[in-house]
């Protein structure tokens, strides 16, 4: 079922006025339940995906060291990580969990990728966290600008997809847009585009769903 921008931001406002106020900024969440595709057959769905409008930065790890992994740290990245760090950090698996879990997307310049996948490969790759690679002379604080205004969505072995577009303090038209971004990365993906999607809904973090209305 086809969706458009004005829809979704009708969903956007109902959701967040029809739950009661928090004492916390309660995250806005889009939810596109799909029908028509055989989980069993592999589909699965991993994409990273620039939102128009941000509210609150993905957090970003670039692992460098050298002239790229001062760039990174001039362009503030919210963690630096040095060839020497990460074979310490690759020593306790139990820290390599934690250090991971802290953010969001990873940068790695490609002359430390293999070290990247050898010490920590086997945890980030499950979590789809494989950083992406910048190539030399690269501009850093470029990447480091696209990775804050993005999230990644991911799919696998299920007919539904959740993720964050925003928060309730931004405005219905800005979450829209967001939402939009990330149903028309997923329709491409989808094997039969919009006709695979049963249906969109939205919802704050302890707030009930909006729906789609009927068609």
């Amino acid at each position: 079922m086809a969706v458009g921008e004005s829809e979704l931001a009708e969903m956007i406002g109902r959701a967040k006025s029809g739950g009661r106020k928090r004492k916390f900024k309660q995250a806005v969440e889009m939810i596109i339940v799909f029908k028509d595709i055989d989980v069993k057959k592999g589909f699965a769905i991993n994409e990273t995906v620039q939102l128009p409008k941000t509210a609150s930065p993905s957090t970003v790890c670039v692992m460098a060291s050298g002239d790229m992994g001062a760039k990174a740290k001039d362009a503030s990245a919210d963690m630096v990580l040095s060839a020497e760090e990460l074979q310490r950090l690759g020593a306790n698996r139990r820290e390599s969990r934690k250090f991971i879990s802290r953010y969001d997307f990873f940068l790695a310049d490609t002359k430390m990728m293999p070290a990247v996948g050898k010490v920590l490969g086997q945890m980030l790759g499950p979590r789809g966290k494989m950083p992406t690679p910048v190539p030399f002379n690269a501009p850093i604080g470029a990447f480091l600008d696209r990775f804050r205004s993005s999230i990644r969505i991911r799919v696998r072995g299920s007919l539904s997809l959740s993720c964050k577009i925003g928060d309730e303090t931004m405005d219905d038209s800005s979450l829209a847009a967001n939402a939009m971004a990330v149903y028309g990365t997923v329709e491409k993906k989808l094997p039969s585009g919009d006709r695979n999607v049963r249906s969109v809904m939205v919802k704050t973090t302890m707030g009930g769903p909006a729906r789609q209305a009927k068609a």
